[in-house]
């Protein structure tokens, strides 16, 4: 008689582990149907995914790169570009606009209080680093000639392999890791402008300096005239308590050690406590799908840094005692593969101030071609007051779930001189990413109506105060012909 108390408690206990095991596969199976996934963690992409998540989406970021927060984070390019318009009011809207307040407050200006900042809008999402993309599975849609991600499959950091299927796919690389393997159309690049092969404007490594008199800086600077100004550091050089720009003929009076690197006008943050960052040192041809290429151009960077200090020890005051504070994980990748979208920009779009029924932000900021090997000093094509930018500019062409986030947005090259800032990117995912919230997986990006955008931007304004319709702008090029109109669009006309 035990012996069968025995067995039918082996039976019984054999069942239990059965039916939890069940019971734990179909939640595992559950918690693998995710609505939305980022593939990369560039700041932009972090903000549609923390919408979607606070609109009740599940969200995965899976990052191909080592460690997280791309340009912001491990390139240290902390010298925030405020979008403004004529009136030199901000267009700061949503999410962004706080970073920018407390930056500006000089709450946020070193690296580590960026990094908090990061790590409070990626708290609660899972996040995978160091993935390898190794399959895409395409679907036609039956409706339309779209296609649609259904899955992908990719290699861990440890060389586990993974299919996962969602609803959403967010390209947020600066190296097109997801979109280049949709055999997409590519946009052309700063070759139009310039000429010569196909071309990308420079990278940039951050370059970061200690034991700098801020207060002397300013104070010797104020003293001169603008006449001397000019003279000495070049046209519009400027020193506040935070900030300086210009400083174009510092840049101009250092030697390179070759044609892969330049200094350009200084850019310069005061970060408290005598640290400064400075965004000025150019790296040309730089290939940022390509390890190597990144990092031969982080050593070249590093050591046209020390070459750079005894430069600006002799032609700044408050420099004199200056140190070298350190050099960033990565580089600041302005510009890399783009591809057609359902809308491209123009820079005539631009330059009218044109608003589209499926804005998803209102931007702003100067048409700022920055160099290339060839052409070192880039271009300034013209200052716009301000411009809306379509859902279709973020959507590849003929793909009904997918997104191109910040810097991969569909906009011709002399357009992407502006629409490439940051802030005007970071407020467009935000937006896609409460858009995704309130379509919950149930339609097609591409099939998205007026009346869907109306009520997105009604629901936007409500809940979170941003205000994407009925705003008007100032028409630059009113007065322009077609003809001048089509050479503005290839960057042939620049505009004062």
């Amino acid at each position: 008689m035990k012996r069968y108390r025995i067995l039918l408690f082996v039976l019984l206990f054999g069942c239990l582990l059965f039916l939890a095991a069940c019971e734990g596969e179909k939640e595992k199976n559950t918690s693998s149907q995710t609505r939305v996934v980022v593939i990369g963690s560039e700041i932009e992409g972090i903000y549609l995914a923390r919408a979607a998540m606070d609109e009740g989406l599940s969200v995965i970021i899976l990052d191909p790169r080592e460690q997280p927060g791309g340009q912001l984070i491990q390139g240290q390019m902390q010298f925030l570009d405020e979008p403004m318009d004529d009136r030199n009011h901000t267009l700061l809207q949503g999410r962004v606009k706080d970073l920018f307040t407390r930056y500006k407050k000089g709450e946020i200006r070193k690296a580590n209080e960026f990094e908090q900042y990061f790590n409070s809008l990626i708290n609660g999402i899972p996040m995978e680093s160091g993935i390898t993309i190794t399959g895409i599975e395409k679907v036609k849609d039956m409706n339309t000639s779209a296609q649609r991600i259904n899955s992908i499959t990719y290699r861990t950091a440890d060389g586990l392999e993974k299919t996962l299927s969602a609803d959403y796919w967010v390209e947020n690389t600066d190296f097109t890791a997801l979109a280049g393997g949709l055999g997409l159309e590519p946009l052309p690049g700063i070759e139009t402008v310039f000429g010569g092969a196909k071309d990308y404007m420079a990278a940039s490594m951050m370059m970061k300096f200690r034991n700098v008199n801020w207060d002397k800086f300013q104070k010797e600077t104020s003293r001169l005239s603008k006449k001397e100004i000019e003279d000495k550091y070049g046209s519009t050089s400027t020193v506040t308590d935070k900030f300086t720009w210009g400083f174009g003929k510092t840049g101009a009076s250092f030697t390179p050690s070759n044609k892969e690197v330049f200094l350009r006008g200084l850019n310069t943050i005061n970060q408290r406590d005598g640290e400064v960052l400075i965004n000025a040192l150019l790296l040309f041809n730089v290939d940022p799908s390509n390890k190597g290429s990144i990092q031969g151009a982080m050593e070249l960077g590093k050591s046209e840094t020390k070459r750079i200090l005894p430069h600006l020890r002799q032609e700044l005051p408050g420099w004199e005692n200056a140190e070298i504070n350190g050099y960033p994980n990565y580089l600041y990748i302005r510009d890399y593969k783009r591809y057609s979208t359902e809308y491209v920009l123009q820079a005539s779009d631009i330059m009218s101030g044109k608003m589209f029924w499926d804005n998803v932000s209102v931007a702003g900021y100067p048409i700022d071609l920055q160099g290339t090997a060839s052409h070192t000093w880039g271009q300034h094509s013209g200052d716009p007051d301000k411009y809306g930018m379509p859902l279709r500019s973020f959507i590849p062409k003929d793909y009904s779930n997918v997104i191109l986030a910040g810097k991969n947005v569909g906009a011709s090259a002399v357009a992407y001189g502006s629409a490439r800032i940051q802030a005007n990117t970071s407020l467009a995912a935000e937006v896609i990413g409460i858009l995704l919230g309130r379509l919950k997986g149930e339609q097609d990006l591409t099939k998205i109506t007026k009346e869907d955008m109306n009520d997105i931007h009604a629901y936007a304004k409500k809940k979170y105060s941003i205000t994407l319709s009925d705003v008007k702008a100032v028409n630059k090029i009113k007065d322009l012909s077609e003809d001048q109109i089509k050479e503005l669009n290839i960057g042939k006309l620049t505009l004062p």
